[in-house]
């Protein structure tokens, strides 16, 4: 991909919020306009699959508040529009259409609220990692699973122009 054609993400840096813990390091990237017309499914899978993410789904976002411990989630919006909680209870309302995605960091609260009759959205992950569905307080094991999470090898929208790690720094891991 080159440069000209480069996303600028919104950052959205999150704190723990009630019962979620969202992730302590790194933030919530989320893109608009990424794809404008045409079958945005298929243009999303294929998008994922050139940077490395290997689509896995199409489907809705659940509509109960949720984390995923051991792996980072991109989120396609294929069809339609939704209201969406990030970061668990009392986190941030975001509204959703048709062409834009997310990028939630392993911990990231997720729920949607309201949504069109036709929302659908394409999910993937990075290789080697499978999502799990977390609906209740982390444990300290969860907590130490999702800050030992592996970076991705690139930007599941823009490859590595920019590198991911231009918004996602390594922790300052202390021993």
């Amino acid at each position: 991909m080159n440069a000209k054609n480069t996303i600028t993400p919104r950052v959205l840096m999150l704190s723990s919020k009630d019962w979620v813990p969202n992730n302590p390091h790194l933030p919530v990237l989320i893109y608009k306009g990424v794809i404008t017309d045409g079958d945005r499914a298929s243009q999303f899978e294929q998008r994922f699959a050139d940077n490395g993410w290997p689509p896995q789904w199409r489907d809705g976002i659940f509509d109960y508040h949720h984390y995923h411990s051991t792996a980072h989630e991109v989120l396609g919006v294929a069809q339609g529009a939704a209201r969406l909680m990030i970061g668990g209870p009392g986190g941030e309302e975001i509204e959703v259409e048709a062409g834009d995605a997310l990028l939630l960091p392993a911990g990231t609260g997720h729920c949607r609220l309201s949504a069109t009759l036709d929302f659908q959205v394409v999910g993937a992950y990075p290789p080697g990692m499978e999502f799990d569905l977390c609906k209740q307080a982390a444990t300290p094991a969860i907590l130490a699973r999702i800050v030992a999470l592996p970076f991705p090898e690139s930007d599941p929208l823009n490859g590595n122009e920019p590198a991911l790690t231009q918004y996602w720094q390594s922790p300052p891991f202390s021993q």
